[in-house]
């Protein structure tokens, strides 16, 4: 970014940052509590995945209860350890890059939702660290704002109010 406040995106007419959620622009000047909601939102996701856990472990003192068996306990076990892996891997990646294959992810979304501790997770521990999602907006943000001084600096003015160059005969 550079340092003249006449460069803004507001005053230029230049491209717009895109908001992210639970903090909008905030994170493009760290400006408007941007700090807080960092701490408030890194705080408030891993007590959701801690309560998630609980929950969790409720359901399996369910089935134990039940008498499912052995299998099927190892079964759930299983399912959820994986289902919150992927969950967080996906998650985390999502904050760093675009999804090479959006059907992709949308095939994935259940899976994600079974492993919803492990996307609480990601998204804390990435509040740890910036707003999730800021490394990759921040980088298309920059490119296009250097895009777009580049198109400025190249443009001559009005066409309009050039003088005729006389073609010599």
């Amino acid at each position: 970014m550079s340092d003249d406040p006449t460069d803004t995106p507001s005053t230029s007419g230049g491209p717009r940052p895109e908001p992210l959620r639970f903090f909008g622009t905030t994170w493009v000047d760290h400006d408007g509590g941007y700090g807080l909601r960092r701490a408030g939102l890194t705080v408030g996701a891993l007590a959701a995945a801690v309560a998630g856990a609980f929950v969790l472990r409720l359901a399996y003192e369910g089935l134990a209860i039940a008498r499912v068996g052995g299998f099927a306990n190892g079964l759930v076990v299983a399912m959820f350890a994986v289902c919150t892996a992927i969950a967080f891997q996906r998650t985390w990646m999502g904050f760093v890059r675009r999804p090479a294959d959006p059907a992709r992810e949308e095939a994935l979304r259940s899976l994600k939702a079974i492993g919803f501790v492990g996307s609480l997770v990601a998204y804390g521990l990435r509040c740890l660290v910036e707003a999730p999602g800021e490394k990759l907006l921040r980088g298309e943000y920059e490119t296009a704002r250097a895009q777009y001084r580049k198109r400025r600096a190249t443009r001559a003015g009005n066409p309009a109010s050039r003088t005729k160059r006389r073609r010599r005969p």
